[in-house]
């Protein structure tokens, strides 16, 4: 086991927590949930696995802790460019922006990484839940006056989403935050003056 310098037992295992967090953020960002093992961790941080299962229990008890810790700080980022801008779609622009920029940063990928992961149900739904920290843009949509904002903002979240999807197929980002901008502000085609259909 490494000697961490540390004042007090509490420090230690703090010293020791903190460790093993950001090893289990780089295998997990490195090779997915498959490379987030145990015996890699003890490799990665030199403890021992009888050391490593007093603090997590289970590689979804990992995953938990890691959303626990990133998508407060993701959310933080979101409010702060949000409230930075002036008008309502100023606004909502400053919302999307903040979220693909987010997604560019190696640390906040935790959450996307872990979407498609072999989770229990209970750890699933207990990651669901940390997404409620996420600022909602259902707000934005409502001052610009859209009749529907909630489900309006369940359907951003999607097109956000898949912009996501496609930065890491290798579409240049700056184009997706551009279009994806311009697809949530104007509609993917030009103005109309024609009706929509009735609902």
């Amino acid at each position: 086991m490494p000697k961490i310098n540390a004042a007090t037992v509490a420090d230690h295992r703090a010293q020791q927590h903190d460790a093993l967090l950001g090893a289990a953020r780089s295998l997990l960002l490195d090779g997915g949930y498959a490379a987030l093992t145990f015996p890699a961790l003890a490799e990665r941080t030199g403890l021992a696995r009888t050391t490593i299962y007093t603090y997590f229990a289970t590689k979804d008890d990992i995953a938990i802790a890691l959303c626990e810790l990133e998508l407060p700080l993701v959310a933080a980022e979101i409010t702060k460019a949000v409230q930075q801008a002036n008008s309502p779609r100023d606004k909502l622009a400053a919302f999307i922006r903040a979220q693909l920029r987010a997604a560019q940063q190696r640390r906040n990928r935790i959450a996307h990484t872990l979407a498609n992961a072999p989770l229990s149900d209970q750890a699933r739904r207990r990651i669901i839940e940390l997404h409620h920290v996420m600022p909602s843009a259902a707000p934005l949509l409502s001052q610009l006056g859209h009749r529907h904002p909630a489900l309006a903002a369940t359907l951003l979240q999607g097109l956000i989403n898949t912009a996501v999807t496609a930065m890491d197929a290798g579409e240049s980002p700056r184009r997706i935050i551009q279009a994806t901008v311009a697809a949530a502000l104007d509609g993917f085609g030009h103005p109309s003056d024609e009706p929509g259909p009735p609902d």
